[in-house]
């Protein structure tokens, strides 16, 4: 066995690990919960634009962080359409998906973006609840563990490399008051 198919045999390991969680009702029905709200993602696209309706002196670096996360997702997308990598076959999904794959994680990604773009304008509560979405998917059943992984990195290093534009935002906001 090379090293790729030992990852490929931990990948599927982990999945069947943490998917036996959903087993407990409570466990499954917060996960189905989370899945529902991150689709495409909805959730973290109404938190920043929430933000921005709240946070009036920084609303244009709210717009911002909220268009990086949006962009991580779509990025995500496009991602997928190339690798190309089926759902996990061997667990039953306790929900339905809006496509057959799973490389990477557009969940993850979306949650990952909102966490680090959302966190620098002071929302602390974006990464533990980025980081239960990005577990509730491995729960559900409907992603590898190395999908998440992916997607959390790749929605991280779009909302960093973005973090100067989303500060100037802000900036702007604060000239034209």
């Amino acid at each position: 066995m090379d090293h790729l198919d030992d990852l490929d045999d931990m990948d599927h390991r982990i999945l069947t690990a943490l998917r036996a969680r959903g087993a407990d009702p409570r466990v499954a029905g917060a996960a189905r919960a989370l899945s529902l709200a991150g689709e495409h993602g909805a959730l973290w696209l109404a938190a920043g634009l929430a933000g921005a309706a709240v946070d009036r002196p920084r609303r244009g670096a709210w717009l911002r962080a909220t268009a990086l996360t949006a962009g991580a997702h779509v990025v995500s997308m496009g991602v997928k359409r190339i690798v190309r990598r089926p759902r996990p076959a061997h667990v039953e999904p306790l929900v339905r998906t809006a496509g057959r794959h799973s490389f990477p994680s557009s969940h993850a990604t979306s949650a990952a973006a909102a966490a680090v773009a959302f966190g620098a304008l002071g929302a602390p509560a974006a990464a533990p609840l980025a980081a239960a979405m990005c577990l509730s998917r491995l729960i559900v059943g409907v992603h590898y563990p190395s999908d998440v992984a992916a997607g959390a990195a790749l929605g991280a290093l779009t909302a960093r490399l973005g973090k100067r534009w989303m500060r100037e935002g802000a900036r702007g906001a604060r000239e034209h008051s």
